[in-house]
This record gives structure tokens, sequence and C-alpha cells, in this order.
């Protein structure tokens, strides 16, 4: 087995298509093709299901594709690892950021990565939360901004970022507008919810604290973007519980704190995988931490 056949395979994984991955790789459908049997008599067993349109993973080619993803990261890391020694900073940044996430500028973080760097491809990869813990745990991100949850402390480290207590977004003439306050959850329940898909830590900070306060509600409108949330709400279609700095993106919204929940309900963090298999790249983003271009901007 050799490195250019798990590049292949994962290749054509993500693809799944023959020629895309071909033309991505920059090597003839015929090669391609012949390298993927090649795996497939080695491992004695199929990794695909070839169809006209598009393949598909066999549950070998599932099996596979997670060690294989595994072994290029580690490759690529001792790459780069030697070439930090040798005090130049190269090769490939893969990182991961949920939208809109609390205490870091992730785009002026990366621009004065650019500059200290410039040799650094960086790639960026915009997700829900659960993806990218998994991405990071999967060795195909370095790192991620991300909503902490319990699960990631298990084989992922975690560096703070910021704490905020979660709000209430509604249309001004709603009747949560003339309150100072929503005093507990259970206040809520009945009000048609706008939120993210399930994998967003705005939505998983939300369902948490519903849970805990022992209230059901039900999301009638799920979007997967900021700017729709707020459009919906904007047009009193429901109302949204969101992260606290979420209010400075629409002042025609009016804002209503919702107690009985913890001040940092919604906690973000970088995912990082263990000290030993975290790349030069992403020890050198890390250390950007705290600069001005990585400090969330102002609103206004």
């Amino acid at each position: 087995m050799e490195l250019r056949h798990l590049q292949h395979f994962v290749a054509v994984a993500e693809d799944q298509h023959f020629t895309r991955a071909a033309e991505r790789l920059m090597v003839s459908q015929s090669g391609l093709s012949a390298s993927i049997r090649s795996l497939e008599r080695e491992l004695r067993a199929p990794l695909f299901v070839r169809t006209t349109r598009r393949v598909t993973l066999t549950e070998a080619g599932r099996a596979l594709l997670v060690e294989a993803e595994r072994i290029l990261a580690q490759v690529r890391s001792a790459h780069e690892a030697v070439a930090a020694v040798q005090g130049v900073l190269r090769g490939t940044l893969a990182l991961g950021a949920e939208q809109c996430i609390a205490g870091v500028h992730v785009a002026g973080l990366l621009a004065a990565f650019r500059r200290e760097h410039p040799d650094v491809e960086i790639r960026l990869r915009q997700s829900g939360s659960g993806a990218l813990a998994e991405g990071v745990s999967a060795g195909r991100l370095d790192l991620a901004f991300a909503y902490r949850t319990p699960a990631d402390g298990d084989q992922l480290r975690s560096l703070p970022l910021a704490g905020e207590p979660m709000t209430v977004l509604c249309h001004p003439g709603h009747r949560l507008a003339a309150l100072g306050a929503v005093p507990d959850p259970a206040e809520l329940a009945g009000e048609v919810f706008v939120d993210f898909h399930p994998d967003w830590g705005p939505r998983r900070a939300t369902d948490a604290a519903f849970a805990a306060a022992g209230v059901r509600r039900t999301v009638a409108l799920e979007v997967n973007d900021v700017h729709s949330l707020l459009d919906l709400v904007d047009e009193n279609l429901g109302i949204a519980v969101v992260p606290r700095h979420f209010r400075h993106k629409r002042t025609s919204l009016t804002a209503v704190p919702l107690k009985g929940m913890p001040e940092a309900a919604y906690e973000t963090v970088v995912l990082l995988p263990p000290e030993r298999a975290t790349s030069p790249g992403a020890r050198a983003l890390i250390g950007l931490l705290g600069t001005p271009d990585a400090l969330p901007r102002e609103p206004g």
C-alpha cells in the first residue's frame, strides 16, 4: 500500500466521482481506477459501489476512510514539523469555524497569519460544531473555533475564547418586546421558534437550557445561516434565542434578556487535537490569538 493509493481513495470518496477526482488530482481516470483496484485487491474488499452517476463507499470503504484521513494528516504533520525545525513554516493549515463565532475575528486572524506565514496554504471550512469536532478528531482539520460540548473533552483539547448569556430576539411588535426580561424559559412555551440546525452551537446551547428547565419547544423555522434567522424574526414569523452578541447584527429587532440560564450558557473554544498531534501551523495560529487583528470587532 502506497500513500498515493490512500490519497486517490480519499479524493474519490470526497468527490463521489472518478472523473472529478482525477481532474482534481491531475491524473488520468484510468490511472486513478487502477490505483483503487490495486487497493481493493490488497485489502480483499470492495471499497466503492459504482453507478453511472456516482460512487458511494461500502462498509469497508467507510472504515478505511477514517484511517486513511488520519494517516494522511499524520504524514502532512510530519512534513510540516521538519520544515518548522528548519525555520520554515509551509504546508497547509486546515481549520473550521462556525458562523459569527464569539471571542475571535476569524478573518482578521487569518489575515495576520498569512502576513506572518505567506508560504502556508489556508483552508477554511464553515460548519456546525459537531461536524467541526469530528473533523479535528479525524485529522481533517488542524483546529476549529466552535461551541463547547461535554463530549469534546474526551479526545480533544480546548482553549476558551468567550462565554456569554443567551438572549431572546423578537420583532418590536411582539408581546415579549414590552418585557424588561424573560424570567424563565418556561415563559416561552408555545412560542414559534426560529433556530439553526441541531449541529450549530447556539442551537445546542438553547436546546440544553430548555431541556434543563423541563420545557419542550418546537423549532418551526430551521435555517443554516445567521441572516436568514434575522430576516425571519424581522418579519415577526417567530422568535429566536441566540448568543447576546447577535443583538448587534439587526438593530431593528428587540433583544430581551433571558433569565434562568447560566451567564456563560454559550461558551466558545478553540478545539485542538492532543499536543503531540497539533501541527506547527495550528500552534502558530494560536500564538496570534489576542493580537488586535484577532479580537472581535466592536459593533457599529
